[in-house]
């Protein structure tokens, strides 16, 4: 529960990052965090995803503007593998903290439980880990309001009725599964009952794939009205797919996409809107859970407050999976009214 919303999905200048390969080190000041050790680390979710590319930029501005050092690591493709290796090696490292936003739910669990036991806070962002292999979550919006959001924009954009289908990220992608799930709930309700969902396929949040998978989804659903992608990737890959093929105003799309390379899918009535965060934001936040973690202030217990630096003061709450996490704020709609404003921004 934020508190102070005063910065939330204010425009604010993203501290570009440097592309790194998964052996990249980014050194910030040095001040007296808890003893000597005042390294925290981040393990993301895969290198070369804009989305991405801005969390980290977040995330590594507010670990430096607290005077500590940022390690970043994220490997090639958004695998759970990759990850458990990245963990590995910065539990020698003996950093302070560890963020995982995680490829996997449960796979990760082995390996963040050696890096509690060695004395290394753990807290998950964006796509969480079980309850049992953190301290608690940060959330880029209640989860719930996600489902509902989205099945409300793909009836709106059906006109009611019909089919549409949902182009994801991994199958082990532990957000887009909740908000999948929850989509899911929403779509019981009586009031969708002429909305059908034909298919939820995967495009693992790579650009070609989830083209093809978009261009499949064409094939063998000649009826379908709408698809809905909650992921930055797969919006973008669909809305090409859709715009390539001329297809814009018969078929639309919808979910969570980055403005800057949705503009023109906007523009062009592919995606009559979407929506999304600021991922800048969402890891900014995350480095204040970091160091509130690090230092005691915190323990990721259901409410406690810290204060995230230019984003204001936040709760603990208590997480649908049993665990807690902290809420960056409501999803944020981007239609025709406001995108060029905000497309230079992120």
């Amino acid at each position: 529960m934020q508190e102070e919303n005063n910065a939330g999905y204010t425009k604010k200048v993203a501290v570009f990052w440097l592309a790194m390969t998964t052996a990249s080190v980014f050194a910030g000041g040095q001040s007296g965090d808890v003893g000597t050790n005042v390294r925290h680390a981040g393990v993301f979710r895969s290198l070369g995803n804009p989305y991405v590319e801005k969390e980290i930029s977040g995330w590594e501005a507010g670990i430096k503007e607290q005077g500590f050092t940022a390690i970043a690591r994220a490997p090639n493709t958004p695998t759970v593998e990759a990850q458990i290796e990245l963990v590995d090696q910065l539990i020698t490292q003996r950093v302070a903290t560890i963020a995982i936003a995680a490829n996997d739910l449960d796979a990760l669990q082995p390996v963040l439980t050696k890096a509690m036991n060695h004395g290394i806070k753990v807290y998950s962002l964006d796509a969480a880990v079980n309850p049992q292999s953190r301290m608690t979550h940060v959330n880029q919006a209640d989860s719930e309001k996600i489902g509902i959001t989205l099945v409300e924009a793909a009836c709106d954009m059906c006109g009611g009725s019909g089919e549409f289908a949902i182009l994801s990220a991994t199958s082990q992608a532990s957000n887009q599964n909740l908000w999948i799930d929850y989509m899911k709930k929403e779509l019981e309700k009586p009031k969708y009952s002429n909305l059908n969902l034909v298919k939820v396929v995967y495009g693992d949040d790579l650009r070609d794939k989830s083209v093809s998978e978009t261009e499949g989804l064409l094939l063998s659903y000649p009826n379908l009205k709408c698809i809905v992608a909650p992921t930055t990737v797969g919006i973008a890959a669909a809305a090409k797919a859709i715009s390539d093929k001329g297809l814009q105003g018969e078929i639309f799309i919808t979910g969570l996409g980055l403005p800057s390379e949705m503009a023109e899918y906007i523009d062009n009535g592919a995606c009559p809107y979407m929506y999304l965060w600021n991922p800048i934001d969402v890891g900014y936040l995350s480095a204040y859970v970091a160091t509130a973690l690090s230092s005691g202030k915190i323990t990721g217990k259901a409410g406690e407050q810290f204060s995230a630096g230019r984003l204001g003061n936040y709760t603990i709450v208590a997480a649908p999976d049993g665990g807690t996490e902290i809420l960056l704020g409501p999803p944020y709609r981007f239609d025709k009214t406001n995108i060029g404003e905000w497309k230079t921004v992120y």
